[in-house]
């Protein structure tokens, strides 16, 4: 379908209700115009958004997280990230969150790209973002939240994501899309899959 054509595809909002105001997630029960002329409802998720940042040490190493999530009742591996708080920039987020989750800091940050994990029921856009020039320190994760540092090779953690044993979606999007900025950049080398 031509770009022209997308008019055809546009739902307009009728009306629009609160259902639910949580901490983190705010639901709506909309009624929406569809394209045809008829009405429908959609039910979404109103999402602050979120970052997800790869650190890469000189030796090609990447740290990524693991923890517990409560949902799915198990332990991902994870690379930091973090909602983005009112008033905060999205690489902002990915600082704060290296620095939380990881016990992290670097100099050196590039965006490599955005994505939407659940189009189908929510407006969550999450920011990715490559980091090197490592220095470390402490981690100084929330009361609330117990995560263990783990430090790969960057090589085969993509191995993992490839064999399945990566699984959460915004980790497998930050490392494919880190790995392939890196090899267009090379800021440093590091080694193939």
């Amino acid at each position: 379908m031509a770009m022209n054509d997308s008019g055809k595809l546009v739902e307009r909002p009728l009306s629009s209700k609160e259902i639910f105001n949580g901490r983190l997630l705010h639901v709506f029960f909309d009624e929406v115009r569809l394209p045809d002329g008829g009405t429908s409802t959609r039910e979404w998720i109103k999402h602050p958004g979120a970052s997800a940042v790869v650190p890469v040490f000189e030796n090609g190493d990447v740290m990524l997280v693991r923890q517990f999530r409560y949902p799915v009742r198990q332990i991902f591996y994870e690379v930091p990230a973090g909602k983005i708080d009112p008033n905060e920039e999205a690489g902002s987020t990915a600082e704060r969150e290296l620095k939380e989750e990881a016990g992290l800091a670097c100099r050196s940050f590039a965006y490599v790209g955005h994505f939407y994990p659940g189009i189908g029921y929510s407006d969550e856009v999450i920011h990715c973002y490559a980091a090197w020039d490592i220095a470390s320190f402490e981690q100084q994760v929330d009361e609330d939240e117990f995560v263990i540092r783990e430090r790969m090779p960057f090589s085969e953690v993509i191995e993992m994501v490839h064999q399945g044993e990566i699984t959460d979606g915004k980790t497998i999007i930050a490392l494919l899309r880190t790995w392939h900025w890196w090899q267009q950049h090379k800021p440093f080398p590091i080694g193939s899959p």
